[in-house]
């Protein structure tokens, strides 16, 4: 079946550690605003209700559903879009760094939990325990989060390649230290890296929305997150680049259009090869 070019919307938002009324306001205009510019889709940051690794997660998180996905879900709804966003899960005794693709009904299809989480948010966050991918009408649907796309850490988005998906949507928490010198050291070599690779090697488009703001708790307090949102098509060209800020808020749209991949199962191998691949 072939898919005409999705239109998204990526919600580069302020997010405030320990502030989950603040944080889903924002959200929740975010969603009408890219709804407004004809958007089907939109993507916002990781951990968009608590913020990275705040330790307000402890006594805040609430499950999925709960009464903080219930407020994106009602936005979604109201303005008959798809949001993927990331939020903190509590399941049981739980904490998990998590992100939800609700559709434009109000249903929540996928909930995906980290699985690449760095070191330092060991001890807050549960190393996540699913993979998924959710037909639509946009096409096959994948999330995930952020550094599930390092470059040593690409098999997650080649699993979700295999299993399907015609679009890879992550929300994420680029940081970096206070006093980072941007002119000095341009951010999101890394991320360029990754998503180029799996469009190269998948024909899949990527798209990764990070937050913007101080880190003010944590084990990366004082540092900042800094937007730098990035898109690539299915040809693995980048199509988009968020400014670099931790005041740089902005609502950017792009128009990708899903993967159509040649092979599927274990002709999946031979189209690797031809393309150049020679990992596992």
């Amino acid at each position: 079946m072939t898919i005409a070019k999705v239109k998204i919307g990526m919600a580069q938002m302020l997010v405030e550690g320990a502030q989950p009324e603040k944080n889903l306001n924002r959200a929740v205009q975010a969603i009408a605003a890219a709804a407004a510019q004809g958007c089907r889709l939109v993507v916002l940051p990781e951990c968009l209700d608590l913020g990275w690794t705040d330790p307000s997660a402890r006594r805040l998180a609430e499950p999925i559903p709960g009464p903080h996905s219930d407020r994106l879900v009602e936005a979604a709804r109201q303005h008959r879009i798809y949001v993927v966003a990331g939020l903190v899960e509590r399941s049981g005794e739980r904490i998990y760094n998590a992100a939800v693709l609700i559709d434009p009904s109000g249903k929540i299809l996928l909930v995906h939990r980290k699985i690449n989480e760095l070191d330092i948010a060991h001890d807050l966050y549960s190393i996540g325990d699913r993979l998924a991918v959710a037909e639509t009408e946009l096409g096959t649907l994948a999330i995930n989060i952020c550094a599930d796309n390092f470059p040593n850490s690409l098999a997650i988005g080649h699993v979700l390649a295999r299993m399907g998906a015609q679009l890879l949507l992550s929300p994420s928490a680029w940081a970096v230290d206070g006093d980072h010198d941007n002119v000095a050291r341009p951010y999101g070599d890394r991320w360029r890296t990754a998503y180029t690779e799996l469009g190269r090697l998948y024909d899949l488009p990527v798209i990764g929305v990070s937050a913007v703001g101080w880190l003010d708790d944590g084990p990366w307090k004082g540092r900042k997150t800094i937007g730098c949102s990035l898109a690539t098509n299915r040809r693995g060209e980048i199509i988009a680049e968020g400014p670099f800020g931790e005041a740089s808020e902005t609502l950017m749209v792009v128009e990708v259009e899903p993967r159509q991949y040649p092979a599927t199962g274990t002709r999946i191998a031979d189209e690797l090869t031809a393309r150049g691949y020679v990992g596992p």
